[in-house]
């Protein structure tokens, strides 16, 4: 009795165990089983599906903020746009606005001239004081006239209307005359002043 039992332990442990038959026995009825492959699609395309939804979601808010900042960029470039065009149409009217007592003083001299006033020197002085009025008027705002008499010629700041021979050899090329005075406002030239030029 003993040895039977004996033996068949030994015939037990001759056999040799096939576990690669076991896995793959699983395997099949795994991917047999049409259940199990129908629950594995069904859990890919919903794992596909929540992606894209994800992946939408992302797009329309990227694409949301894009044209958010589009349109602020478009508005702010037509702000700016306008506020430099009314600029451009405003902008002599602070220096108009400056001058209107003058062209009031001027109408003032024209009527006192109409009515045959004899005081030549009267109305010299009422014209030399609107001068200086106008000319305080535009120095506040900036301007600066300039006269270059005895300076070096210069084509970069000058214009010459004529060279004339020079009396001394100093006076080469040096300004001696100016028939129309040269302006300019915070350093940069409105007009450059016409000159005679000694040669």
């Amino acid at each position: 009795m003993e040895n039977n039992h004996k033996e068949s332990i030994h015939e037990e442990e001759l056999q040799p165990i096939n576990h690669n038959e076991k896995i793959s026995e699983n395997e099949e009825t795994i991917l047999e089983n049409p259940m199990n492959q129908e629950n594995i699609e069904n859990k890919i395309i919903e794992e596909d599906e929540e992606g894209k939804a994800n992946w939408e979601a992302k797009y329309k808010e990227t694409y949301d903020q894009y044209l958010r900042l589009f349109s602020e960029f478009d508005n702010f470039r037509k702000r700016n746009a306008k506020e430099r065009i009314e600029l451009i149409k405003t902008a002599g009217s602070e220096i108009l606005s400056a001058i209107l007592p003058v062209l009031d003083d001027f109408d003032r001299a024209l009527k006192t001239m109409d009515s045959n006033t004899t005081d030549v020197n009267a109305l010299k002085t009422g014209v030399d004081m609107i001068f200086q009025k106008l000319l305080h008027i535009l120095q506040e705002k900036g301007l600066q006239a300039y006269n270059p008499i005895g300076e070096k010629f210069d084509p970069e700041l000058h214009e010459a209307i004529t060279h004339i021979p020079a009396q001394e050899e100093s006076q080469k090329g040096s300004i001696i005359d100016v028939v129309e005075k040269g302006y300019k406002m915070h350093e940069k030239v409105l007009r450059y002043p016409k000159v005679v030029v000694a040669q």
